[in-house]
């Protein structure tokens, strides 16, 4: 599958809201796409002991300075908020949108759930509940996260069906998203399909907290993380507040997953507590056979040595301001250079105990 972001850059758009709202400066989509960076979604992302409501309030300030911005752009008409149980639960976009002073003219829900055979494989998406409300030439807001995009592809896909079906039609849809490079793939082609449909389409607008990450595509170095659902950073556009954060907590960098299964840290918080300890248990009883300076580049997302002006390329900062951005990856050089002084099993150790003693009062 192609990597748009290929030969795109960083751009910083605005700040505002202690939101750093970035554009991404690629001419060859059809699409606009945005990464927000704010100290709430980084807390969030970088440490699974954020869960319940906090992982609800995390992307509000981001989400407020978006909408602020696409509002003054006049983006925001004839709104029409779609949730996609449960997930898009997580996005506070109704909050948001009322909190900007954008009038929300509707509401729609769908639930889009696996369809598991009685062998336990799954075998597709069915959509069980919807309720939609069709708004000609509406402005629809989603929330949602996107590994390999299939619930979305599903959704959208009923959704452009149902306004066939009235004979009108969506003006644009303004998305918020934790997810990764495949997410542009997707929605490159709904754009394309939808204006196939409706050669007026304006297109679609797509914030992402934090960066546009990637999936692992296998197992990793350590063997332990799940192919198309853990999110890392190598081949993504990661912005740097968040990349800063991290290495300076370098525990973090050795997470599983940046979000691990949203719905759980919402709503089911002791399945996510043993899916983080599970994480960190299976690590511990490896922690002695894996090569802590590969395990680290490949959290990094790059292969060391490399050129700072290389570094600039591979993380897509060539836009940004040199200085600050020499400091990180000098930073990042630092803890590649200290690998063998980091013992694996103390970390795992430590973050055990940490997830124990802030989550385990949930089980």
């Amino acid at each position: 599958m192609e990597n748009f972001t290929k030969g795109t850059n960083l751009k910083p758009l605005i700040y505002k809201n202690g939101t750093q709202l970035y554009k991404l400066d690629a001419p060859h989509l059809s699409n606009h796409y945005y990464v927000a960076s704010n100290p709430a979604t980084i807390k969030l992302m970088m440490l699974p002991e954020v869960v319940g409501y906090d992982t609800y309030a995390a992307p509000l300030a981001p989400t407020i300075t978006a909408l602020e911005h696409f509002k003054e752009c006049g983006l925001t008409t004839k709104t029409n908020i779609l949730t996609i149980l449960r997930g898009g639960l997580n996005y506070p976009l109704e909050e948001s949108c009322y909190r900007c002073g954008i009038q929300v003219d509707n509401m729609s829900f769908l639930s889009c759930e696996r369809v598991i055979s009685p062998e336990r494989v799954i075998t597709g998406l069915d959509i069980r509940y919807k309720k939609n409300h069709i708004d000609a030439n509406a402005t629809m807001l989603i929330g949602d996260i996107i590994a390999t995009g299939d619930t979305l592809v599903k959704c959208i896909n009923y959704i452009f069906d149902e306004y066939q079906a009235a004979g009108t039609q969506l003006r644009r849809m303004i998305f918020f998203t934790i997810g990764g490079t495949r997410a542009i793939n997707v929605l490159e082609e709904l754009t394309a399909k939808a204006r196939q449909l409706w050669p007026s389409f304006q297109g679609i607008h797509c914030v992402f907290f934090e960066g546009i990450f990637s999936v692992y595509e296998d197992r990793g170095v350590t063997g332990i993380n799940i192919p198309d659902i853990d999110f890392y950073w190598n081949g993504g556009v990661i912005a740097p507040q968040f990349r800063k954060a991290v290495v300076a907590n370098q525990n973090a960098l050795f997470e599983r997953c940046i979000i691990y299964d949203g719905g759980a840290r919402r709503y089911e918080i002791p399945d996510h507590y043993h899916e983080a300890t599970e994480y960190w248990e299976s690590l511990a009883s490896i922690a002695n056979e894996v090569n802590l300076k590969d395990f680290i580049e490949e959290k990094l997302g790059y292969s060391t040595p490399i050129t700072f002006d290389a570094w600039l390329e591979a993380n897509h900062f060539a836009g940004l301001k040199k200085v600050e951005m020499k400091r990180l990856y000098e930073a990042e050089q630092a803890l590649v250079a200290k690998a063998s002084e980091i013992s694996l099993s103390d970390v795992c150790q430590l973050r055990l105990q940490q997830i124990k003693s802030a989550l385990g009062k949930y089980i």
